[in-house]
């Protein structure tokens, strides 16, 4: 499809789409799909264990984070341990070269849009995807029923 041929909606839908970075045998990134689903919100999976990042997707997750490197290197995995680097020492290009070629460096899952990246599984920082609307009558509903409690 054309991208003229689509609404505005449907271009910023598209640019917004969110994408879940995971590995299948993670129990976090299980949960994370069956949130994402239970909550009705479209996502692109990618198990990267079989679909390799390259350098300009793990430059996306670079910009998106709040701390660099900090944020998506698992320091706890196999890789890690094995290459026995001083990461502090490295360039960019460098760590961006070892994040490409040792995949599971990377901490998981890695759920993000083009505003926003969330590593590993927060249900509580999840919800920051649901659209604006949703959120909000979640939090009436709660209220509501802490209103209710409340007076009982």
């Amino acid at each position: 499809m054309h991208q003229s041929a689509l609404s505005s909606q449907s271009v910023k839908e598209m640019a917004t789409m969110l994408s879940l970075y995971l590995s299948p045998g993670s129990s976090s990134c299980r949960r994370a799909r069956k949130w994402l689903t239970d909550h009705h919100i479209d996502f692109v999976e990618r198990d990267i264990s079989k679909q390799t990042l390259n350098a300009d997707d793990i430059k996306q997750l670079l910009r998106l984070s709040e701390n660099g490197t900090e944020d998506l290197i698992s320091t706890r995995c196999h890789s890690y341990r094995k290459l026995k680097v001083n990461f502090d020492n490295l360039t960019v290009s460098q760590l961006i070269d070892l994040m490409v070629k040792y995949p599971d460096l990377l901490r998981r899952p890695l759920i993000f849009n083009d505003e926003q990246l969330q590593v590993g599984f927060s249900e509580e920082n999840i919800r920051s995807f649901l659209p604006r609307q949703t959120r909000r009558e979640m939090l009436n509903d709660m209220l509501a029923h802490a209103e209710a409690v409340g007076m009982s």
